[in-house]
């Protein structure tokens, strides 16, 4: 009999509220998923990207990893480790006026998520695509400093519910006009 880790938990109890908020309540529309053994590094990654139902297309990923470490801790039960995943939550989104988007994204992201340390903000955009002024991609990642395990499974849908409440935020702020 199978004997799942706490990974393997998390990842179902994700699964299942980001899946009925697709299937259920029709609010969100999953668009990618990774479930992976990363074999160069014996750790686990799974992630789930989805969109808002009526959005334009801003997306929010939660990706939940598991190291070797983390992982053997648990299987063979070693004394003092407290095996856990760590948790990333990303964002996606076209941005055009870097300066204003940006503050704005800061601003509410760590409004709701109550952030110690404002969000991370990574801009690119591709060479030679709109040229003199080209579109960006941001990607931001609010950031936890601790890893979480079963104790945490009743915080998973709060934290997906704060993913929703950012990508309405975004939204509305991209539908703004300039």
């Amino acid at each position: 009999m199978f004997d799942p880790t706490v990974f393997d938990n998390l990842k179902v109890a994700v699964e299942n509220y980001v899946y009925d908020l697709d299937n259920l309540d029709a609010r969100v529309i999953v668009t990618h998923r990774v479930d992976r053994l990363e074999m160069a590094v014996m750790g686990r990654v799974f992630a789930l990207q989805f969109t808002l139902a009526k959005g334009s297309g801003i997306t929010a990923e939660i990706r939940l990893e598991a190291s070797l470490q983390d992982l053997a801790a648990e299987i063979l039960d070693q004394q003092g480790a407290a095996p856990g995943c760590t948790v990333r939550i990303r964002f996606y989104m076209p941005v055009e006026d870097i300066e204003t988007t940006c503050a704005y994204t800061e601003r509410e992201l760590t409004e709701i998520w109550q952030l110690e340390m404002p969000p991370t903000q990574m801009l690119s955009f591709m060479y030679g695509e709109g040229l003199p002024s080209p579109s960006y991609q941001n990607e931001i990642e609010v950031h936890f400093h601790r890893k979480i395990n079963e104790e945490q499974m009743e915080d998973l849908p709060e934290l997906i519910e704060h993913m929703v409440q950012s990508l309405e935020r975004l939204e509305a702020f991209a539908a703004e006009p300039a």
